[in-house]
C-alpha cells in the first residue's frame, strides 16, 4: 500500500514536471515568435525607408509642398482683398484682416537713387506762394537692374617719333584667357553658375542666347578649361593649407561618371580644415579630390604627408592611416558620434512609427535610451563650441567622462543579454568595437564630437548631381572637385565666390609667384558682397 502511494506520488510529480516543462517550452516558443514578428516589422520598415528614401528627405519634400501651398494661399488672399476693395469702392466692405509679413530694412550697402517729386508752387488752400519747407517723407522701393551686356574696347594708340622715326605703343593688356574675348566678370559668372549653382553649360548657353548673346557650349567649355588651368596654383595653395592642419575632417560621396555603355560610380573625397570650434586662428578651407572608385589607396595617397588628427566615419580607408609604419607617422583617429547616434536613432524612429501605425509595443527601447545618452554628450559640446582646447578638455573631464563610462558599461551589459540576430546589436557592436577611437575627444580638446564639417562641405555635390545627373568624364569630375575647392573655401570665409573669382581672374597674371597667397579668399579685403549660398 505504501509503495503504491509512493509510486502514485512520483508519477504525479513527473506529470507536473512535464506539464511545467511543456508550459515553459510553449512560453519560449511564443516569445520567439513575438521577437521574430518584431524583427520582421523592423526589417520591413527599414526596407521601405531604403526604397523610398530617408525619413528626413520625405519630410523635406512635405515641407516644400506645404510652402508652395502657403504661397498659393497668400497670393489668393491678397487677390481677394484687392477684388473686394475694387467692388466696394468707397463703401465699407468687410474683409478679413491678415497679418502681413514685416518688411526688413534694405541693406545699407545698396546704392540709393533719389527721385525728388516737384514741390507745389503755391498753397492749394489760399494760393499764397510763401511756402516754407518743414521736412520730407521718403518711401523706399527695392528695384533691380536687368543684366546688361557690354563690349569693352581697349584702344592702344601708336606714336611715331619725329626725331628717330621709332614707333611706340602701350603693351597689350592682360586677358584671363587667350585672345581675351571674355572678361573676368563673365568668366567668373560662368564658373560659379556651373560649379557653384550646378547649371550645366548647355543651360547657360540657352539663357545667354535668349539675351541676344551667342556663346556656344563648346566655346564656354573651352573657357572653363582655360580658367581651371589658370586657377590651379590657388588650388595647390589651399591644398597645402588644409594638409598643414593639426586636425582635418574627412568624408566622401558618390558622383556618377559617364563611361562607355552608361555610368560608373565615382567618388568625391572631402578634407576640411576648420579650427573655429576650438578657437584656432587659421582660416577654414576645404579640399576636394575625385576618383573613379572608392579604393583605400586614394585616401592613403591624398593624406600621404599628413600627420595629425583625422575625424571621419568608420570607413576602412581612414583606419589604415593609423598604421605606425606610415612615412608621416600614425594619425590620431576621431570617429563621428553622429554616425553612431544615427544608427540608434533609425531604430528608435522606426519603432515609434510602427507603434503609431499599428499599435505595436516598443521594438527597441535600448536604441531610444542610447540616443538619449548620446544626446547628453552633444548638449555639453554645444556649450563649449568655440572655446580653446584646454577649456573644452576641462569641461569634458568634468562632465563627459562619467557619461561615456556609464554608456560603455550600460551597452556592454545590454549587449550580453541580446542574441546575435537582434536588430539593436549591430549599432551596439559598431560602437563598442571602436570605442577607443570614439573616446579620443576626451583626451584632446581639438577633436569634435561629429564629422559634420565634412558632410556640410559635400552637400553641394549631393544637391548638384540631381541637376547635372553625372560628370561627363573623369577629367570633368576632377575639374569639378578643383573648382569646388575654391568655391566652398570662399563660402567658408564669408566671401562671395563669384566676385572673388572675378577679382582673381583679373589680377592673377600681374602678381608674382611669390605673392600668389595674397589672392587666397581669406586675404581678400572686399567682403561687402556678403556670403553666397
Amino acid at each position: 500500500m505504501i509503495l503504491a502511494e509512493r509510486a502514485a506520488r512520483l508519477a504525479a510529480e513527473a506529470d507536473a514536471a512535464a506539464a511545467k516543462a511543456e508550459a515553459a517550452s510553449a512560453k519560449a516558443a511564443a516569445s520567439s515568435i513575438e521577437a521574430e514578428i518584431a524583427h520582421l516589422r523592423l526589417t520591413i520598415e527599414k526596407l521601405r525607408r531604403e526604397l523610398f528614401g530617408r525619413s528626413s528627405e520625405r519630410k523635406a519634400r512635405l515641407l516644400e509642398q506645404m510652402e508652395l501651398r502657403l504661397e498659393d494661399l497668400e497670393a489668393t488672399a491678397t487677390e481677394d482683398e484687392l477684388a473686394a476693395e475694387k467692388v466696394g469702392g468707397d463703401a465699407a466692405v468687410p474683409t478679413t484682416h491678415r497679418r502681413r509679413p514685416a518688411r526688413k530694412p534694405f541693406p545699407a550697402h545698396l546704392p540709393r537713387e533719389r527721385i525728388l517729386l516737384p514741390a507745389p508752387e503755391a498753397c492749394p488752400c489760399c494760393g499764397s506762394t510763401k511756402l516754407s519747407k518743414l521736412g520730407e517723407d521718403i518711401t523706399e522701393t527695392l528695384e533691380v537692374i536687368p543684366r546688361r551686356w557690354k563690349v569693352v574696347q581697349t584702344v592702344r594708340e601708336r606714336f611715331s617719333c619725329r626725331a628717330c622715326e621709332a614707333i611706340t605703343q602701350p603693351p597689350a593688356p592682360f586677358h584671363p584667357t587667350p585672345r581675351g574675348f571674355a572678361g573676368p566678370n563673365l568668366l567668373a559668372m560662368v564658373l560659379f553658375e556651373k560649379f557653384g549653382q550646378h547649371q550645366p553649360l548647355n543651360r547657360q548657353s540657352e539663357r545667354y542666347g535668349r539675351e541676344g548673346i551667342d556663346l556656344s557650349v563648346s566655346t564656354l567649355a573651352d573657357q572653363v578649361g582655360i580658367c581651371t588651368t589658370v586657377l590651379a596654383p590657388l588650388h595647390d595653395l589651399i591644398a597645402q593649407h588644409v594638409l598643414a592642419a593639426a586636425r582635418i575632417h574627412a568624408d566622401e560621396t558618390t558622383v556618377p561618371i559617364l563611361a562607355k555603355g552608361g555610368t560608373v560610380t565615382g567618388h568625391v573625397w572631402a578634407y576640411v580644415r576648420d579650427d573655429r570650434p576650438f578657437a584656432g586662428p587659421e582660416p577654414p578651407a576645404a579640399l576636394f579630390f575625385a576618383t573613379r572608385n572608392r579604393r583605400h589607396e586614394h585616401a592613403a595617397r591624398h593624406l600621404a604627408a599628413f600627420s595629425g588628427i583625422v575625424q571621419s566615419d568608420a570607413y576602412g580607408a581612414y583606419d589604415a592611416l593609423g598604421d605606425p609604419t606610415r612615412a608621416a607617422g600614425a594619425v590620431t583617429s576621431g570617429l563621428c558620434w553622429a554616425h553612431a547616434r544615427h544608427q540608434f536613432f533609425e531604430l528608435a524612429d522606426i519603432a515609434a512609427r510602427v507603434r503609431r501605425g499599428r499599435s505595436a509595443p516598443p521594438i527597441s527601447p535600448i536604441a531610444r535610451e542610447a540616443v538619449e545618452r548620446i544626446d547628453r554628450l552633444f548638449a555639453i559640446e554645444r556649450g563649449i563650441n568655440g572655446c580653446p582646447p584646454d577649456e573644452r578638455l576641462a569641461v569634458r573631464s568634468e562632465k563627459s567622462v562619467a557619461i561615456v563610462a556609464d554608456l560603455h558599461a550600460w551597452l556592454t551589459e545590454e549587449r550580453a543579454r541580446l542574441s546575435r540576430s537582434a536588430s539593436v546589436a549591430k549599432p551596439i557592436d559598431y560602437l563598442l568595437r571602436r570605442f577607443d577611437r570614439f573616446t579620443t575627444f576626451l583626451d584632446d580638446g581639438r577633436i569634435c564630437l561629429s564629422n559634420n564639417a565634412a558632410e556640410r562641405a559635400l552637400r553641394g555635390f549631393a544637391l548638384g548631381r540631381k541637376s547635372w545627373l553625372f560628370a561627363g568624364s573623369e577629367g570633368g569630375a576632377e575639374r569639378a572637385a578643383a573648382m569646388a575647392t575654391l568655391i566652398v573655401t570662399a563660402k567658408m570665409n564669408d566671401v562671395d565666390p563669384q566676385a572673388w573669382l572675378a577679382h582673381v581672374l583679373g589680377t592673377i597674371a600681374d602678381i608674382p609667384q611669390s605673392r600668389l597667397a595674397d589672392l587666397l579668399p581669406w586675404r581678400w579685403p572686399d567682403k561687402t558682397a556678403g556670403r553666397a549660398d
